[in-house]
């Protein structure tokens, strides 16, 4: 069964695709969307779980430090909502805390990327690793 991770933003939203054991995760894109103008992205995301084969999606739920649901989280579950009754598909939530400052610490020191090169990969990585996440707590 293959699982699509998305970390959900006001204007990107980063994607990652597990392999067909549920075992890893490897990002795959960035779909540009625009929360002003509700253009979600719904399009090429539903090209993704066709092309994938996808039987549930998880969603990164940006909770805040002391483990409260904010604004961004609210759209996160919004977007979540929104992906339900479009695809019929189940979506769960995982905690992303500091998902996109380890992406970033990443791709900093280890692959040692430049500032705009980072900002091109941030996303998906970020969906990597909570894709990652879920799947050593779940699978």
């Amino acid at each position: 069964m293959r699982i699509l991770g998305l970390d959900v933003g006001s204007r990107t939203v980063g994607v990652a695709v597990s392999d067909l054991f549920g075992w890893t995760a490897q990002s795959i894109e960035t779909i540009r969307i625009n929360e002003e103008k509700e253009d979600f992205g719904f399009d090429r995301l539903g090209e993704l779980l066709k092309e994938y084969e996808i039987e549930k999606i998880v969603i990164g739920l940006p909770k805040n430090m002391n483990n409260t649901i904010g604004p961004r989280a609210e759209m996160s579950m919004s977007y979540g909502e929104m992906v339900v009754k479009r695809f019929s598909l189940p979506v769960e939530y995982q905690d992303e805390r500091l998902t996109t400052m380890q992406a970033e610490r990443f791709l900093v020191e280890q692959a040692n990327v430049s500032r705009a090169k980072r900002k091109k990969v941030i996303d998906k990585m970020a969906a990597s690793l909570i894709l990652q996440n879920y799947l050593d707590q779940h699978v």
